[in-house]
C-alpha cells in the first residue's frame, strides 16, 4: 500500500512530536483527536498547521467521534498518548487496525503507570511497546518492542524523558512503515507474564521508613517527578526528589535525619541511608532540601515524618 489515511490520537508533548513526526514523513493524516484542555493544544496546533482536519471532543466515546471516523474514512488508527477509552465501535472503522505506544516490555506493567512500577518494582530493564489495541487493557498483539536499560540512578522522568519518548517517537514511524510494507507482525502477549499495577498516585506514593532500603529508594525515583513520593511532616504533605541510595552501617531509627548539608538532607533507612536532594511541600515550589531545611527549622536527630 503507498499511502494509508491516518488518524491520529493523542495529547501532551509525545502527542505533538509523532504528529509532526510523520507529518514530515509525508504521512497522510487525514484527522486529529486531542482534548479540549491545555494537553491537547501543542497538537492541535501542529494539526492546524498542516490543515489536517482537527476534532478537539470531550470523550472519545462522544457520537460525534464516530461520525467523523465514518467520514474520514481512515486506514490506520494511530494512538500516541492515550488516557481515554477507544471503543470496540472505533477500533471496528479502521480497516488496517488501530496502534498504540506503551512504555513498558508488555505484557509486564499493563495499565496507565508502566514506566513508574518498572522503577519502583526494581526492574533492570524496561522499554516500549507499539501493539495492535483491542478491547482490553494493553492486551492486544505485540508489533514491536524496544529495551533499554534501567540504570541505578535512574527515575521514571529521566527515562521518559531522555529515551523512552525519543525511543517512541522512531518507533511509531518505524511501525508505521512495517504495516505500510505488510511485514508488520502479530505477536500475542503471553498472558501468564502479564502484570497490572494501578496508576500511580498518592494512593501508592507513600513513604514508609520501616521498609528494606532498596524499597523506599525505589518508590521515591519511581514516582520522580510525578506524583511525588510523599511523607507527612507537621500536618503537610512533603514530596521528595532527587534522591540518592547511600551505604550507611548507622543503627539509627528508619526516618530520623542523619545530616543536612552539602544540599541535602540525609534520612537513615531499614540498611542505608537516604540523600535527598529537592523537596516539595503544599505551596507547591520544588526547593533544594538544606532551603527547606531552614525553612522548617529541620534538625539531625529528627523524625522525618511519620
Amino acid at each position: 500500500m503507498d499511502t494509508m489515511k491516518i488518524i491520529m490520537v493523542g495529547q501532551g508533548p509525545f502527542g505533538q512530536k509523532a504528529l509532526e513526526t510523520l507529518i514530515k514523513k509525508g504521512e497522510d493524516i487525514v484527522g486529529v483527536f486531542c482534548p479540549k484542555d491545555k494537553r491537547g493544544e501543542a497538537m492541535a496546533a501542529t494539526a492546524e498547521d498542516s490543515g489536517a482536519a482537527l476534532f478537539r471532543p470531550n470523550k472519545m466515546i462522544d457520537t460525534e467521534v464516530q461520525a467523523a471516523y465514518h467520514e474520514l474514512r481512515p486506514d490506520l488508527v494511530i494512538l500516541a498518548f492515550v488516557t481515554d477509552i477507544i471503543t470496540e465501535t472505533l477500533l471496528d472503522i479502521p480497516p488496517l487496525g488501530t496502534i498504540c505506544y506503551h512504555p513498558s516490555l508488555l505484557p509486564r506493567h499493563r495499565g496507565a503507570s508502566g514506566i513508574n512500577w518498572a522503577v519502583i518494582q526494581g526492574d533492570i530493564r524496561t522499554g516500549l511497546t507499539i501493539l495492535w489495541v483491542d478491547k482490553g487493557i494493553d492486551t492486544g498483539p505485540i508489533l514491536l518492542q524496544k529495551e533499554i536499560d534501567i540504570g541505578p540512578e535512574d527515575t521514571t522522568g529521566s527515562l521518559y524523558f531522555n529515551r523512552l519518548f525519543p525511543l517512541g517517537i522512531e518507533a511509531i514511524a518505524e511501525a508505521v512503515d512495517l504495516i505500510r510494507s505488510g511485514k508488520a507482525p502479530k505477536i500475542p502477549q503471553d498472558d501468564s507474564l502479564a502484570t497490572y499495577e494501578p496508576p500511580c498516585d498518592d494512593a501508592v506514593a507513600a513513604i514508609d521508613w520501616s521498609k528494606p532500603a532498596s524499597d523506599v529508594y525505589n518508590l521515591v525515583r519511581g514516582c520522580d517527578p510525578q506524583p511525588g513520593a510523599y511523607l507527612i511532616f507537621k500536618d503537610d504533605k512533603v514530596r521528595l526528589y532527587k534522591a540518592r541510595l547511600l551505604a550507611s552501617k548507622q543503627d539509627k531509627r528508619p526516618g530520623e535525619i542523619l545530616d543536612i548539608g552539602k544540599g541535602e538532607i540525609m534520612v537513615a533507612l531499614n540498611g542505608g541511608a537516604l540523600g535527598i536532594g529537592k523537596v516539595r511541600d503544599s505551596s507547591g515550589q520544588k526547593m533544594g532540601a538544606d532551603e527547606f531545611a531552614k525553612k522548617m527549622d529541620l534538625q539531625v536527630g529528627m523524625p522525618f515524618g511519620s
